[in-house]
This record gives structure tokens, sequence and C-alpha cells, in this order.
């Protein structure tokens, strides 16, 4: 008998930073070093993190947007700088490699659907030792960023997989955004970038507090 046919999702979703990655204060850092750089006023902790997720050059515009346009490159040429220096410094959250493996013994489809672009996310996989665990991964560069759905379609088609039988887990309010345009359900993760309270209105079937949570939550109703 197909174990999938008694599974509620068939595909499973994650964002990467903030979700399986503990990357948030990383990120918020690189930002604010990238506008020293330039000389242009960095935005607080709390700005920085509210713009993870999106693409890069998005997440700019938004955390920096009295930067001019023709400047988001060079701004974007800096953050880059200053992450791919500091990246070795990252680390899966406890109990994420754990909780993967469990779901891959229940033969879901995992996928990731990130803000990172391509290259960025291929080398956390590698750092991380997370390459070939996933079934399919989307980054920002080559789909649409975050909240369009895009990127869950393209995958929910890869996978002949329907709305009602994805999961999207993400530690921000745009990763409930995409699941919300996509029409999938979702569940949230407290420990990242965006406070829980942030969560309420985008629908949520459950706010993880720790990879623990969110481990012992998918066994029981995924």
């Amino acid at each position: 008998m197909n174990p999938r046919r008694h599974r509620r999702y068939d595909l499973i979703a994650f964002d990467w930073d903030g979700t399986l990655f503990d990357s948030t204060m990383l990120i918020v850092r690189c930002i604010q070093n990238a506008c020293h750089d330039l000389g242009v006023a960095a935005p607080s902790d709390e700005a920085a993190a509210y713009v993870i997720g999106l693409g890069l050059h998005d997440a700019l515009r938004h955390a920096v947007p009295e930067l001019p346009a023709e400047r988001v490159d060079e701004l974007s040429l800096r953050y880059r700088h200053h992450y791919f220096a500091s990246k070795d410094a990252l680390v899966l959250f406890p109990g994420t490699l754990e909780m993967l493996q469990a779901l891959k013994e229940r033969q879901h489809f995992l996928a990731v659907a990130t803000g990172k672009n391509r290259r960025g996310l291929d080398d956390a996989l590698a750092h991380s030792q997370l390459a070939g665990m996933f079934d399919a991964t989307r980054t920002a560069d080559e789909t649409a960023s975050k909240p369009h759905p895009r990127m869950l379609q393209e995958l929910m088609a890869e996978f002949g997989v329907a709305p009602e039988r994805t999961l999207m887990i993400g530690d921000t309010t745009h990763d409930l955004l995409l699941a919300a345009n996509a029409g999938t359900p979702r569940v949230a993760v407290s420990y990242g970038a965006h406070d829980a309270e942030a969560f309420e209105l985008h629908g949520p079937l459950f706010v993880a507090h720790s990879t623990r949570e969110l481990h012992d939550w998918l066994l029981d109703n995924a």
C-alpha cells in the first residue's frame, strides 16, 4: 500500500533562512554593514529582519527605501561580500536534520522555497550537508519573489500535488502570504525573523516555538 495515501500533505515546502537555518541575525548585520559601507543610514534590527524572505533586491529596497534605485546593485554587492565572509558561522537549528529525515522516511516530497538566490542556496545546502535531502528547490532569482505564489505553484506542478495536499512552513509573514496566494495550508515558526503576533492575520494552522515543536506537530498532523 502506498504510504502517501495516509499522509495529509504529500508536499512539504520549507523556507530556508530563519526556518531551517539559524541565519536571521547574520542577515540583519550584513544588511546594516552594507549600508555603512555605502555611507547610508542602516535600518534597525527589526526593520532589517522584517525583509528576510524576500528576494535580495526587493529586501534591500524595502529595508533602505531612501536609497536611490541606481545604487541597489551596489548595496547588494556589499551585502553579499559580508554574507559570504561570515557564512561558515551559520548552522541548522538544532533538530532540523532529524526532523527532515523523519519526514523523508514517511515519503513526503520535501522542497525549499526561499528568497535566497541559487548560488546562495546551493552553497548553504552543501555547507549544511543537506544536499540531496530535498526533492526540489526554488530561489527568488529563478522565479518570482515572495509573496507571489509562483514558487509554490511551480513546485506543486513539478510533483503533481494539489494545493490542499501541500504545506508551506516559514518564519515570516512573506512565507504565509506566499502560501495563502497559492491556496495552500501553512505553518509558522516563531524562532526566526518575525514575531509570532504578526502571524495571526495570515491563518497558520500552527505556530511552532522550536524545531522540536515543529517536528512533533508534523509527525502528528502532516
